[in-house]
């Protein structure tokens, strides 16, 4: 089981894929070249502020919109550990998953943590928070192989043994 400690960003319902990555960035030629504008137009100094290990925590359906998958990409980019809703749209999800992005559901953690609080992540077990614990399910062993090999590519070149 893996252990993480993480600074909280706090966002709220809704946040769709034009939020996390607006169209017009996504003309730029990497991910990390489109990492400076993810959220911009609801926090347009949010990316600059976001450290590796960061944790995004939000509330229902985080990742609704379009099925692009820079979206997940960039909040991989920006360093974010994992994301934290209430829900998520499917396909972000999967994406973000396919891409390496570890997401956790739990609908009552936004509404006890603030911006900047410390959270601990106790993957398939729990979070803690505040000195409270808050369960969470834990994900079957074949999306936990893809996030560890950073991606769906990733794991089945391992999994093919080609590196």
């Amino acid at each position: 089981m893996e252990t993480f400690e993480g600074k909280v960003w706090l966002l709220g319902d809704d946040i769709d894929t034009d939020i996390i990555i607006p169209t017009e960035y996504l003309a730029l030629k990497t991910v990390q070249d489109m990492a400076p504008y993810a959220f911009s137009p609801l926090r347009p100094e949010l990316a600059g502020q976001i450290t590796p290990g960061d944790i995004i925590v939000a509330g229902k359906n985080f990742g609704c919109g379009s099925s692009r998958e820079q979206a997940p990409e960039v909040i991989k980019a920006l360093g974010i550990r994992c994301v934290i809703a209430g829900s998520f749209a499917r396909i972000f999800f999967r994406n973000a998953i396919n891409n390496g992005l570890l997401l956790i559901e739990n609908a009552d953690l936004h509404d006890a943590v603030a911006e900047g609080d410390r959270i601990e992540v106790r993957v398939g077990s729990e979070i803690l928070a505040g000195g409270r614990s808050f369960p969470i399910s834990s994900l079957p062993q074949n999306l936990l192989d893809i996030l560890e090999a950073g991606g769906l590519v990733k794991a089945m070149q391992k999994l093919n043994g080609i590196r």
